[in-house]
């Protein structure tokens, strides 16, 4: 299957999420929005990734690219492709079906629990998710669930963790394919959000040497065997 990922700053890619398809037997190639590189049509991939990235879905002003890339995520789901959005990428996703993308009411930055949300095993999207389990988060804003979509999880600190559209369109607010590397390039370049909060852990309590990595991975595969 050609995987297309939509990568919107240099310091933020699909980290685990690359290797992982590959080694499933996907081709996987990168659009590099921040780099000016076009958006792919329709007819050049099966599954589109959107990843994260420190913009807004409202910043249209200032990425000319974000507008283009909503029509492209709501054409994709129009039409049946697999869709996986990541953070930012989910909050597109839901933007792009007409959902309210709005500030989160405590930012949340570091590893903190995600529990599966009641009913979310109806989907099997949601039943690849554990009742709880740890990911990696960093996001200032949160998605409302667009429509026909299903609230697969849900954190203390956010409602809106994960929502799935049929079988193939998945929206994550956390990361599960972060590695240390990708957490390591998040706190250099982004350093200015680590400010104390109820939410946000400091940098060494994020790139810790006990970090969930590998468990928030597991997580992933799961949830790419259940979209595959």
């Amino acid at each position: 299957m050609r995987v297309r990922v939509l990568q919107h700053v240099p310091f933020e890619g699909p980290a685990a999420l690359a290797p992982a398809l590959r080694a499933a037997g996907h081709d996987v190639a990168v659009t590099r929005l921040d780099a000016g590189h076009p958006l792919p049509a329709l007819a050049d991939f099966e599954w589109l990734v959107a990843m994260g990235g420190p913009m807004s879905v409202h910043d249209e002003a200032e990425h000319a690219w974000l507008a283009p890339e909503k029509r492209l995520l709501r054409a994709a789901v129009e039409a049946g492709r697999r869709v996986l959005g990541v953070c930012l990428g989910a909050q597109l996703i839901a933007a792009s079906l007409g959902a309210t993308v709005t500030r989160n009411r405590e930012r949340e930055i570091g590893w903190f629990p995600v529990e599966r949300a009641p009913g979310a095993e109806a989907s099997p999207l949601g039943r690849a998710l554990p009742a709880r389990f740890p990911a990696f988060h960093w996001h200032g804003e949160t998605f409302a669930l667009p429509p026909g979509a299903l609230r697969l999880a849900s954190s203390e600190a956010c409602a809106e963790q994960a929502f799935a559209i049929g079988e193939r369109v998945l929206g994550l607010q956390f990361h599960v394919e972060t590695t240390p590397e990708a957490a390591e390039a998040l706190v250099k370049h982004c350093a200015e959000e680590l400010a104390p909060g109820r939410w946000v852990q400091d940098e060494a309590a994020i790139l810790a040497p006990d970090a969930p990595f590998a468990q928030a991975q597991a997580v992933m595969q799961a949830l790419l065997a259940a979209l595959g």
